[in-house]
């Protein structure tokens, strides 16, 4: 073997062994998890409750960091520029990771170059909701009264372009109806709006509106899965209810910056998937009408790319457009 072979394999195993025991070490101060969206979503359910098992697990305290805005992005553009140490990380939804892409001209980040999956912790069916004060109790009811009244009903987004808005979008879409959507500033904010009467509808996230309904301040009428809601099967699916073909569920997953070390990422990744399959991690995300799923990084990097590529087809086909630049 020349020397300059020799010089480069000692090197490639000098961070090699680095990289290893980085991981060993790791972590050696406080983690932050970047919430996209304003406190009380599910993000935030997924990232406190993941904070508590992993400051168990490591005795390093876990901050949760609520920076919303932009569908998302400027909380995911923050965590993508960080530095790649695995100590910045991001409570990362289907809007920001998988479906903005299709949708905005320009982005600040790449989702697939610019992020490394660490796993899947949650799904997050949506929930069809009305106003108490709406004549409506089924999804044939909200399509009767919809087109009786087209442009009339007000539908409450968490943002333009986010997962809420699509699930509108493409319900409207499929139905023939028209209603005004109208963004605010993540989950809460938007459900702030309907129990204050601002809007008639809302698609919102099940841990966002499950308390609500319960509490009686909104009516549910239908889920936007493909199967029944685990937490809610009371409620059929709006495919099951009358409009054939409508599937539409978030996801909540942990991402790092893209070039953090593979180590890192396996460690976190592992005691991610531990922490969410705890025996008292399931009944608490039910509560919020989220179902815990801990998948492997390379599973949470192929449903990425699947979603990306379903949502691609999805947008195209059902025309719609953020409008907007991301930048």
């Amino acid at each position: 073997m020349s020397r300059t072979r020799l010089w480069i394999c000692s090197l490639a195993a000098a961070g090699l062994f680095a990289s290893i025991a980085g991981a060993q070490t790791f972590p050696g101060k406080p983690i932050r998890i970047v919430v996209p969206y304003p406190p009380g979503g599910s993000g935030t359910i997924i990232a406190r409750i993941l904070g508590d098992k992993l400051t168990q697990a490591w005795g390093q305290q876990i901050l949760v960091d609520s920076r919303p805005g932009a569908s998302g992005m400027i909380g995911a553009e923050l965590v993508a520029k960080s530095p790649a140490d695995g100590y910045t990380l991001l409570a990362g939804y289907t809007s920001e990771v998988a479906i903005n892409v299709s949708l905005f001209k320009k982005m600040a980040y790449d989702p697939l170059k610019d992020f490394a999956a660490v796993a899947l912790t949650g799904i997050v069916p949506m929930i069809l909701l009305v106003h108490p004060s709406v004549p409506v109790k089924s999804v044939k009811d909200l399509i009767t009264l919809a087109k009786a009244k087209p442009g009339e009903l007000n539908v409450a987004t968490s943002g333009i372009a986010t997962s809420t808005h699509l699930a509108a979008e493409l319900f409207m879409h499929l139905t023939g109806t028209k209603m005004v959507t109208v963004p605010y500033k993540g989950g809460s904010p938007s459900m702030t709006a309907m129990l204050a009467g601002e809007s008639q509808v809302n698609f919102a996230a099940m841990s966002t509106a499950i308390p609500h309904v319960r509490a009686g301040k909104v009516r549910a009428i239908a889920i936007s899965s493909a199967k029944r809601s685990v937490a809610a099967p009371e409620y059929p699916t709006i495919a099951e209810a009358g409009v054939p073909g409508y599937e539409h569920s978030s996801w909540v997953g942990l991402l790092a910056p893209g070039k953090t070390p593979r180590a890192i990422v396996g460690r976190l990744s592992a005691e991610t998937i531990k922490a969410v399959e705890a025996p008292d991690t399931k009944p608490y995300l039910l509560k919020f009408g989220m179902e815990p799923v801990g998948s492997t990084s390379a599973e949470f990097a192929s449903l990425i790319k699947t979603e990306i590529a379903k949502w691609q087809k999805v947008v195209k086909a059902a025309g719609i457009t953020a409008g907007i630049s991301a930048e």
